[in-house]
């Protein structure tokens, strides 16, 4: 991962992932902890919610009444079907599902680029430092999020509008039906080709919450300059990383009722969704770098030192840095 400026701006497609897997396997002790800290709850979370809440929604529309409870995804919520409003338990089980994979997110971006930062700058990193790490940051990435969030709730809806308008026009349409249905590939391929666009700059943005706190623009503005000129090599970035997030969540709903089966393949699929956040959270810190090196910002050691608090290496500067400046966060050095 130590490469010169010159040929991280080179880094394509196979090149990020290269040195993505190099990473990881070269400084696999402090990844599995926090993939086993921070990331495995994250994809444990995720996939399990889907059990819980079709559960609770199949709960929700089942008729005490008129129906038996045969249905094998509830009929072990006894307790559940006697309360006399089940939909309160229906929307404080999401509320409390948004706030875990909202948090995890964040401890999962925040300790994964921090670590590939000390590695590109030659520091030794520990589990420790980047849990001291974490509280420096996480109000600045909460709220990179939170945008973020709100720019996908605005993009959904205007999609949605459009589809929306799309079956009202060819609802009742009986001649044209193939000038429907390719209107229809063009909506999906506007909607995917959208959704990658944000989901690269909202990865990048977090990069930048994270390395640059000084940054004078907003995480997202910043993001958009690194991004250009770069875009199609970002997009496809992301697309494998997604092709595959929907593979394992493919898998995942074909076993999930499946017994001791599914309970098997609900593990192996938790195990490969964390595996493939760890890569993923990594290839966008390496995705950051190439940009920044593509567009000539210099990526100077010293100065990500600074960035990240002054305490990842053992590095002495040749300069004394009296005691007034070294309260604004600078490290404290030695002649």
């Amino acid at each position: 991962m130590e490469k010169p400026q010159e040929e991280m701006q080179n880094l394509g497609f196979f090149g990020i992932y290269k040195e993505t897997i190099k990473t990881i396997f070269s400084h696999k002790k402090i990844f599995t902890r926090i993939s086993i800290t921070f990331i495995f709850p994250l994809s444990f979370f995720l996939l399990t919610h889907f059990v819980v809440e079709d559960t609770l929604d199949s709960t929700l529309n089942h008729d005490d009444q008129d129906k038996p409870y045969n249905n094998s995804k509830v009929e072990n919520l006894y307790l559940y079907r006697k309360l006399s409003n089940p939909r309160i338990v229906y929307w404080v089980f999401i509320i409390i599902y948004m706030t875990l994979i909202f948090l995890f997110s964040i401890l999962s971006t925040a300790t994964v680029v921090y670590t590939v930062a000390n590695v590109y700058s030659g520091y030794n990193v520990t589990f420790k430092k980047v849990l001291k790490f974490v509280p420096k940051v996480w109000r600045r990435l909460a709220i990179t999020f939170l945008f973020i969030y709100f720019g996908f709730f605005i993009y959904n809806g205007i999609i949605g509008l459009l589809f929306y308008i799309w079956a009202s026009t060819t609802r009742n349409e009986t001649t044209n039906t193939n000038y429907t249905i390719a209107i229809f590939y063009i909506l999906v391929a506007i909607y995917c080709a959208g959704f990658i666009n944000l989901t690269a700059h909202w990865q990048l943005a977090s990069v930048v919450a994270v390395l640059e706190i000084s940054c004078p623009r907003g995480p997202m503005r910043k993001c958009v300059t690194l991004i250009k000129r770069k875009r199609l090599l970002s997009w496809f970035v992301f697309f494998v990383l997604y092709c595959a997030f929907a593979g394992i969540l493919i898998v995942f709903f074909v076993f999930m009722y499946d017994g001791m089966l599914g309970v098997i393949m609900t593990l192996v699929c938790v195990f490969l969704l964390m595996i493939l956040f760890l890569v993923g959270y990594v290839a966008q810190t390496m995705l950051y770098l190439v940009c920044k090196s593509y567009h000539g910002e210099p990526i100077d050691k010293m100065e990500l030192s600074r960035q990240l608090g002054g305490d990842l290496g053992q590095i002495e500067p040749t300069l004394k840095v009296n005691k007034d400046i070294n309260e604004l966060g600078l490290p404290q050095v030695q002649v």
